[in-house]
C-alpha cells in the first residue's frame, strides 16, 4: 500500500472518485482507452502505471473484457447443478464466443441457469426462454425464493418508512456512547465470515482523533452460493441504511460508502432509490433532525474482483489502487480509506443494528448461544426442496434447518460446501453433529462463514470439485503474496493434470502445498482455501485415492 497514493486519491473527496471514473471510462467497450487512463492519472496526480495496473486487474475493466456483451455464471452452485453448458450453447446462437464472458455467482443459486445481459441478471432453463430474453430483453420468470425464519430479525417485514425510522431521533439524542454500548451489549459478531465483534471495531474507530472517518458497507458478496446480502440489499434496503447511519453515529464517522458488487445490478438501483428516500426526508446531510449529526452516503459500484471482499483490498479498490491486501497493522480503524479511521462491515452485520437499537441489545443477546448471539441468514441452493433464504437462531441444529425447514434434498447429495469457497466440505453424515454457530463449525473442523450451502451431488466427482475450487482461488488471488499467488495455481495445475490424465499427485507434496498456503498467505484467501481440500481428503479418501500416490 502507498500512503501517498491514498492521499492523492482522497484529495478530491468521496464524490469525485478515481475508481468510479475508471468504471465510467469502461462503459460501452468494456475496458477504458489508454488515453482515458492517461487523463485520469494526470487528474489525480498519479503515474500512468497506477491507473493501467488497477483497471487491468478487474474482470469488467481489463482489456480481455473488451466487447463482451453477455456473461454466464460459473459459480459453484450452477456448476453442481449442471445447467450452464446448455445456457452457453443457447447464447452462442445469438453471440460469437468473443462476446461471451463469465461472472462468478450472480446470486441465483436457488434456481441456477444464470446469466447477465444489458445490466440485468436472468435465470432461464430452456433455449426458447433464453433466446426470448436476448431478443426481447424481458424475463418470463420472476426472481423469487422461499423465505423462512425460526426467529425473525432480518426477515421481519418492512413496516413503512416512517415506522422504520421512528426511533432515529431519540437514538441520536441519547448520544454516540450510549448507542455504542447498546451495540456492544448485543454481542453482535461480523456476519461476513470472520465473526469479529462489531462493537470492538466501532469503539476502536470512535477513540481515534481525526477530522474525517468512514463507515464502509462491504456489499461485495462474492462467495459462490451466498445470496443473503442480496436479499437484504434488494428486499430490506432500509435495514442496511439505518445500520449505516447508526454505525456512523457510534463511531464518529460522517461518511458512509456502500460498495456493491457489479454482479448485483438490481441491488445498485434499489439502494440508490432508498438513499434518495432518505434525502427526501432530510435524513442525510448536515445536522440531521437538528441533532448536530452529519452523515452522507455514497454508492461505489464494484467491477468484478472476489478479493475485494477482504476489507483492506476493498479499501484499496475504492481509492483506485490495485485491490491487493494490505499488511496489518495498521488496522483500518486506525488507518483505512484515504489513511483515515475506517470501519468495514458486511450487509447482514449492519442490517442487524435496526433490531438491536429498537428492541435492545439485551434482547438480541438473549437469542443464540453464549458466544454466537442473535440470528444468521443462510442461503440454500436449488438441490433443496425449498431453496431460499433461512433466518435461524444461532445454535439451531443444522439438521433442523436442512430437513425440517427446507424439506431435504431433491436428489441424492454426498456433501455440503458451507461458508463459501474457503468454507468446509461437510459430508452428509456430519450434519447431525453441527449447530449453526461459529463455535460448532470450528470445533468440528469446518467454517460457518457466510452460511451459504452448496450441495455436491452424489454423482459429481469430488476431484473435479476441488479442481474447480483451486481454479477459482488462483484466478481471484490478488497476487500480493507468493504463497497464495503461486500455491493456488500449482494446486490447480496438479488437480487439472490428474483429472485429465492418469497422473497421480504426490500426497506429501500436496499436503506441503496446503500447509504453505495456510501458514504463509497474507490473508484468508490463500490461508482458507486449504480447508475444503483437507476436508475432502479426510472424508472422501476412498473416492480420491486413485488420484493420489501413497
Amino acid at each position: 500500500m502507498s500512503k501517498n497514493l491514498s492521499e492523492l486519491s482522497g484529495r478530491k473527496g468521496i464524490f469525485d472518485n478515481l475508481f468510479e471514473k475508471m468504471g465510467t471510462a469502461s462503459k460501452g467497450t468494456g475496458t477504458p482507452y489508454l488515453s482515458d487512463l492517461d487523463q485520469l492519472a494526470k487528474e489525480f496526480l498519479m503515474g500512468k502505471a497506477n491507473t493501467y495496473g488497477t483497471t487491468s486487474f478487474y474482470d469488467f475493466m481489463k482489456p480481455e473484457n473488451k466487447d463482451k456483451k453477455v456473461y454466464i455464471c460459473n459459480g459453484s452452485a450452477c456448476l453442481c447443478a449442471g445447467t450452464q453448458p446448455s445456457v452457453k450453447s443457447s447464447l452462442e446462437k445469438r453471440f460469437i464466443p468473443d462476446e461471451i464472458g463469465h461472472m462468478t455467482c450472480l446470486g441465483r443459486c436457488h434456481e441456477n441457469a444464470a446469466f447477465y445481459l444489458n445490466g440485468k441478471n436472468y435465470s432461464a432453463k430452456t433455449e426458447n426462454e433464453i433466446l426470448n430474453i436476448v431478443d426481447q430483453n424481458s424475463n418470463p420468470k420472476t426472481d423469487k425464493f422461499h423465505i423462512q425464519a425460526n426467529k425473525a430479525v432480518l426477515t421481519l417485514p418492512f413496516m413503512g418508512f416512517k415506522t422504520h425510522y421512528d426511533s432515529l431521533k431519540s437514538l441520536l439524542q441519547k448520544g454516540p456512547k450510549e448507542v455504542l454500548e447498546e451495540i456492544k451489549k448485543s454481542g453482535l459478531r461480523g456476519r461476513g465470515g470472520a465473526g469479529f465483534p462489531m462493537g470492538f471495531k466501532l469503539e476502536a474507530c470512535a477513540s481515534e482523533q481525526s477530522e474525517q472517518k468512514f463507515i464502509i458497507c462491504n456489499a461485495d458478496e462474492g462467495d459462490p452460493g451466498a445470496y443473503s446480502d442480496r436479499f437484504i440489499l434488494e428486499q430490506r434496503p432500509h435495514s442496511l441504511l439505518f445500520g449505516m447511519l447508526m454505525a456512523g453515529f457510534a463511531s464518529g464517522a460522517e461518511w458512509g460508502i456502500i460498495y456493491i458488487r457489479a454482479e448485483y445490478p438490481e441491488a445498485v438501483e434499489i439502494i440508490n432509490l432508498a438513499i434518495q428516500e432518505l434525502r427526501d426526508h432530510q435524513l442525510l446531510g448536515k445536522n440531521i433532525l437538528e441533532t448536530g449529526f452529519n452523515f452522507d452516503l455514497k454508492i461505489i459500484k464494484a467491477q468484478g474482483a472476489y478479493i475485494c471482499g477482504e476489507e483492506t483490498a476493498l479499501i484499496n479498490s475504492i481509492e483506485g489502487q490495485r485491490p491487493e491486501v494490505r499488511t496489518r497493522p495498521p488496522y483500518p480503524t486506525t488507518q483505512g480509506l484515504f489513511n483515515k479511521p475506517t470501519v468495514v462491515n458486511n450487509v447482514e452485520t449492519l442490517a442487524a443494528l435496526h433490531f438491536i437499537l429498537t428492541e435492545g441489545g439485551e434482547r438480541y443477546k438473549s437469542m443464540g448461544t453464549q458466544k454466537s448471539s442473535g440470528t444468521k441468514l443462510m442461503s440454500l441452493d436449488s438441490f433443496f426442496k425449498k431453496p431460499g433464504i433461512y433466518e435461524v437462531e444461532m445454535g439451531t441444529s443444522l439438521k433442523e434447518v436442512l430437513f425440517d425447514m427446507a424439506g431435504g434434498f431433491k436428489l441424492p447429495v454426498k456433501a455440503l460446501h458451507i461458508g463459501g469457497p474457503l468454507g468446509g466440505i461437510v459430508p452428509i453424515e456430519k450434519i447431525t453433529d453441527l449447530t449453526v454457530d461459529f463455535e460448532s463449525f470450528s470445533k468440528a473442523g469446518f467454517l460457518l462463514g457466510h452460511a451459504s450451502v452448496i450441495c455436491i451431488p452424489k454423482d459429481f466427482p469430488m476431484i473435479q470439485y476441488l479442481e474447480h475450487l483451486f481454479e477459482f482461488a488462483s484466478f481471484e488471488s490478488c497476487g500480493k503474496c507468493f504463497p497464495c499467488r503461486l500455491g493456488t495455481k500449482r494446486a490447480h495445475e496438479l488437480l487439472h493434470k490428474t483429472t485429465t490424465s492418469d497422473y497421480k499427485i504426490s500426497r506429501e507434496l500436496f499436503d506441503d502445498l496446503l500447509s504453505t498456503l495456510e501458514q504463509g498467505s497474507l490473508c484468508a484467501h490463500g490461508g482458507g482455501i486449504p480447508l475444503p481440500a483437507k476436508n475432502a481428503l479426510q472424508y472422501f479418501e476412498n473416492e480420491l485415492k486413485n488420484h493420489f500416490e501413497n
